[in-house]
């Protein structure tokens, strides 16, 4: 498929800036993927979906706050530098990417915070905005993470505008996050609530957690016109034993499976053994799905709705039908539902 039939016209006004006051009260479309057929519920009715044994993939990746602003030595320009992901632990080396990217050269040092809380120095350039740096830190690895709490921003997408907020820190992040490593959250399991997980669990539904560290190459535009030349960055991905033997365990018994976020789909077909079965896993991914797609492990998928032409809306696309898909985006953009991060969210079922 081309990337232009993944264009559609979304006003800016339905891109959603603010979370919704209670979680699990954002609206919901459900769409049968099999009739095409469309309903509008609240998020908490995704109950009404799903049985006993049935069984919900989620990821429990921790958004850690990735955005600092720095001070280059000398000229003490203000330098936004974006946390990518840690190098060497013991070097305290990162990949990082920095805003103006001109004015930052290998052996520049940059200080972070009052008293220079933080000192790095660039040691590598890696793309036009990505550096390589080390942080000049003797404490411990405690302690320097406590360091980037207090000097980091929630990192949220660039198109809110609005500084982040104290609420954003509990917000923009799922209430079951364990393993950090994420620069952004896995959207579509902001929508659970502590209530709705404990009714979902009363119902007899399993959890099966796994991990994929969100890097900001899923947001990444597609910038090739043939959807095959596309080439995604990699990311961490986890499956635990465990949560394998939940996943196949319904599968074998005919339950639902149901992935919560693209970031748990591609995971999960990243791991798919030659009977169709979830393997564990821990390993990187760089997997791009789109349609024709033949998914492997769920028949089932909770998602936020994207952006046009994005990774994201190509990957839905290949699990609900092109057709299907276009036509949910259509309704919602007519029923101003909310997009992106912060946004409404989709059961395909």
């Amino acid at each position: 498929m081309k990337l232009s039939q993944f264009k559609f016209n979304l006003p800016e006004s339905l891109l959603a800036t603010e979370p919704p006051e209670h979680r699990d009260e954002s609206r919901l479309m459900v769409l049968h993927k099999d009739t095409g057929k469309i309903e509008h519920k609240i998020f908490k009715d995704v109950l009404d979906y799903f049985d006993e044994k049935d069984v919900f993939i989620l990821n429990n990746t921790k958004v850690f706050p990735a955005r600092l602003y720095g001070n280059k030595e000398k000229t003490g320009a203000t330098i936004e530098v974006f946390l990518l992901r840690e190098l060497n632990k013991e070097l305290r080396l990162w990949d990082v990417l920095v805003d103006p990217a001109r004015k930052i050269r290998v052996g520049n040092k940059l200080y972070f915070g009052e008293d220079d809380l933080l000192v790095a120095e660039v040691v590598d350039n890696t793309t036009s905005r990505g550096r390589t740096i080390r942080f000049l830190f003797e404490g411990t690895d405690e302690e320097f993470r406590k360091n980037i709490e207090i000097l980091g921003e929630t990192p949220l997408p660039k198109y809110i505008k609005r500084k982040p907020t104290p609420e954003d820190k509990y917000r923009y992040q799922t209430i079951y996050a364990k393993h950090e490593g994420a620069v952004a959250a896995p959207t579509a399991g902001l929508h659970f609530s502590r209530e709705l997980m404990k009714r979902l669990e009363l119902k007899g539904i399993d959890f099966a957690e796994i991990t994929l560290h969100v890097g900001l190459g899923t947001f990444r535009p597609v910038e090739v016109e043939d959807l095959t030349k596309h080439k995604m960055d990699s990311e961490q991905i986890i499956i635990p034993q465990e949560a394998a033997d939940l996943v196949n365990r319904a599968i074998d018994t005919k339950h639902r499976v149901c992935a919560v976020g693209t970031t748990s789909m591609r995971t999960i077909e990243s791991a798919v053994s030659t009977d169709h079965r979830l393997k564990s896993i821990s390993d990187w991914t760089s997997k791009f799905i789109y349609p024709p797609y033949d998914f492997s492990i769920a028949d089932s998928m909770i998602t936020n709705f994207h952006v046009p032409q994005s990774t994201l809306l190509v990957m839905v696309a290949a699990f609900a039908g092109y057709e299907n898909t276009m036509k949910a985006y259509e309704e919602a953009v007519k029923e101003k539902y909310k997009f992106f991060t912060y946004g409404d969210a989709m059961l395909i079922i």
